[in-house]
């Protein structure tokens, strides 16, 4: 059974792309991130999202990386 009120580990990443992607070229605190999501939804996401190439992160902080901010500029 799904639970709905739990969101999906793709509507997470999205999430966190797109506060990286509203805040570049300035880094965001992960914890900021993490009050809004839940802390192991978000430590997942930013995980896949760094091994994919989309963010990088230093720390407790990350950014988007420089394809996910060009990907962002095409518009597409």
């Amino acid at each position: 059974m799904c639970d709905h009120r739990t969101p999906s580990a793709t509507a997470v990443q999205r999430a966190v792309l797109g506060v990286a992607l509203d805040a570049h070229p300035d880094p965001v605190a992960i914890p900021d991130i993490a009050v809004e999501i839940g802390q192991r939804a978000v430590e997942r996401a930013i995980s896949k999202l760094c091994e994919v190439g989309l963010l990088d992160r230093d720390g407790d902080s990350l950014m988007a990386s420089a394809a996910a901010v060009h990907f962002d500029r095409l518009g597409l």
